[in-house]
């Protein structure tokens, strides 16, 4: 990180009269995150300048600067890319995603604040947000497993490659918990993805467990009588998202002696959020029948 003399320095180019014509607003998904974890911003552009603008043929034509709550600029360690060619007509608003967290080390615990500055080429002029702030926190370790990632079409000549699980809880909201899924190489310095999984009930502990391909599934509290399953593969995607209700039983995972993995007990119930996603005749809230 590096030092500069204000807290301030990320506005300074808001100081402008243009400023009033073109606006720049910096709109993040949530205000804790985890070292990491997607730092997903939303930049809207707003224009009332009373001419057209065309914005993002220059790769320069917005950029992010980030400042921790003790004056320290985070040191960029590549440019976000942001090129593609819009237009913004006069009275209206343009938003651009992206996420940061490639492109800005943030590994320490602390406050920070992200800004993001538009530079309008044909003014010869930059207009740059207010900051907004943001939490880097550290979540608490739940679990952790090392496992070989399977080499494509099965081959098994040659030493796997060995990377690693890890499960960490984080308060977040006022209390209310957040598990995520940490994917890093064996040694854990490296870190190849961090993952929200969801929100999970106090008393409750997450069941993890590798199936024969090393696909982590977990099973865990989501609510007073509901629990989410989730499955993910070595490279840390999504292959499963399901719900289930206790209903007479509860569910937990079941292993079988071709080393697969299945949900046993409860009751599914299918929701929009399913992966892969439900089909269009099912209802939202429609119940499978129990689990053997």
């Amino acid at each position: 990180m590096k030092k500069i003399g204000s807290w301030l320095g990320l506005i300074l180019a808001t100081l402008s009269p243009l400023s009033a014509q073109v606006s720049v607003e910096v709109k993040l998904e949530q205000d804790q995150f985890l070292p990491g974890e997607a730092l997903r911003a939303a930049v809207r552009v707003t224009n009332r300048s009373g001419q057209t603008l065309r914005l993002g043929a220059e790769p320069d034509w917005l950029t992010f600067s980030i400042e921790s709550r003790d004056g320290f600029v985070v040191g960029k360690e590549a440019d976000v890319p942001v090129t593609g060619e819009f237009v913004l007509e006069s009275s209206k608003t343009a938003t651009k995603r992206v996420d940061l967290a490639p492109y800005f080390p943030l590994d320490r615990q602390g406050r920070y604040a992200v800004g993001a500055t538009v530079r309008i080429k044909k003014w010869d002029h930059q207009i740059t947000s207010e900051p907004t702030s943001f939490t880097v926190i550290e979540g608490a370790k739940l679990w952790q497993q090392e496992f070989g990632v399977p080499r494509a079409g099965g081959a098994t000549n040659g030493e796997p490659e060995v990377r690693k699980y890890i499960l960490q809880q984080a308060n977040y909201l006022k209390g209310r918990i957040r598990l995520y899924l940490r994917l890093t190489d064996q040694s854990g310095n490296k870190t190849f993805r961090v993952f929200a999984i969801g929100s999970l009930v106090s008393f409750s502990r997450p069941e993890p467990q590798l199936d024969k391909s090393s696909n982590l599934h977990v099973l865990y509290a989501s609510g007073p009588q509901s629990y989410s399953y989730t499955v993910f593969n070595p490279d840390g995607d999504i292959l499963i998202r399901q719900t289930y209700e206790y209903v007479d039983s509860r569910p937990r995972l079941q292993p079988h002696d071709d080393g697969n993995i299945s949900v046993k007990g409860g009751v599914r119930r299918v929701t929009a959020d399913d992966l892969p996603a439900p089909k269009a005749e099912l209802s939202h809230d429609a119940l499978d029948k129990p689990q053997p």
